[in-house]
């Protein structure tokens, strides 16, 4: 049964509005056919007269035109409608985050989503990655700082940038320290083919010790070569040896040398009272990061150590002594960008020391 057709009343505005509607090209069919039904109705037409020309069931044009009659425009707008009530919700996203800043179970290093998704235990391991994604929190990657009680942190930092970004005039700015300990690994190496036609290249997990070497190495600031002998022990006599060749490369010239803490690098006020050319800068305690020549071995571990074999401690030394003149060849500077040095208090952060 069709209820009692209502009355309908267009005013000017709401009429414009309707009409405009009807025009666009863009307009939904739903919102153009409530157009439609309303407009018709307003110029006296029968609720059935509507829905054949419409094409529509009867009850709609009825229900539009009751819906229009006592809500105005706002109401041919569809009402809200009660969805799904969703699994997790904010107090979800509160209690994940709140397992964050707890530690990790016993034996683990860190938090994971199924570790995360199991101790809260009525959420799905699936949430709570969308949930980590959607904050950006990354579980795996993993930022450094540098804890430093060194009293004159800011000035010994700001001593090295400055060598690096404003180097004295006429002068070499050199950056000296040693990788200690580099095994000679003899491993087995080569081609692997499975089962299924793949063909990999790896090494074995046995291998061959043939002894180790110290690198020495001056790294120059301006042009990025490097200086390198090898040694076999990191006392402060192969270090003043170092340092002596270093000088004859650089004759008459005035050299600012920076070093880390290292006991053999300090106390050798006879070697540069024998040496006025040459100034000697530390970096802060903790803070031989700051050292340039710290970037250029993890260059070398990475191109020319790792994964390599070698039978004998010479073929070591020959191996490294040959990527060194590689790599002079092409050598460029550091660009360092970081100008600013900042001496900050861990007061009040969520550090933790184990």
């Amino acid at each position: 049964m069709i209820p009692e057709a209502r009355e309908v009343h267009l005013s000017r505005k709401d009429r414009k509005v309707l009409e405009a509607c009807c025009r666009s090209p863009v307009t939904l069919q739903r919102d153009l056919k409530r157009a439609r039904i309303v407009l018709l109705a307003a110029d006296g037409r029968s609720t059935r007269s509507i829905a054949k020309e419409v094409g529509v069931q009867p009850r709609i044009v009825s229900l539009w035109r009751h819906r229009y009659a006592d809500h105005g425009l706002e109401g041919l707008q569809d009402k809200p409608r009660p969805g799904k009530q969703p699994i997790y919700t904010k107090t979800t996203d509160k209690r994940i985050l709140k397992l964050l800043d707890k530690p990790p179970p016993q034996g683990f290093a860190r938090w994971t989503g199924p570790l995360l998704a199991e101790a809260l235990g009525d959420v799905d391991v699936q949430y709570v990655w969308r949930f980590l994604r959607s904050h950006k929190i990354d579980l795996v990657a993993r930022k450094s700082w540098c804890k430093s009680n060194d009293p004159n942190f800011t000035a010994k930092a700001a001593d090295v940038v400055g060598l690096y970004v404003a180097p004295p005039a006429k002068a070499i700015v050199l950056c000296v320290d040693e990788k200690p300990s580099i095994q000679a690994l003899e491993r087995a190496q080569g081609y692997l083919k499975l089962p299924n036609g793949r063909a990999l290249t790896g090494q074995s997990h046995d291998y061959k010790r043939h002894g180790t070497t110290t690198l020495f190495a001056a790294l120059e600031v301006a042009t990025g070569k490097i200086i390198a002998t090898h040694s076999k022990r990191r006392r402060r006599v192969e270090f003043l040896d170092f340092m002596n060749s270093v000088t004859a490369t650089f004759p008459n010239r005035k050299l600012h040398v920076i070093l880390d803490n290292l006991n053999t690098h300090k106390k050798n006020e006879d070697w540069l009272k024998a040496h006025p050319n040459v100034q000697f800068h530390f970096t802060p305690t903790s803070a031989s990061w700051l050292n340039q020549v710290e970037v250029w071995f993890s260059i070398l571990q990475g191109q020319s150590l790792s994964g390599t074999s070698f039978t004998s401690l010479k073929q070591l030394q020959e191996h490294i002594d040959t990527y060194v003149n590689a790599y002079n060849d092409r050598a460029e500077p550091f660009v360092w960008t970081k100008k600013k040095v900042r001496q900050r208090r861990f007061k009040g952060r969520r550090i933790t020391q184990l």
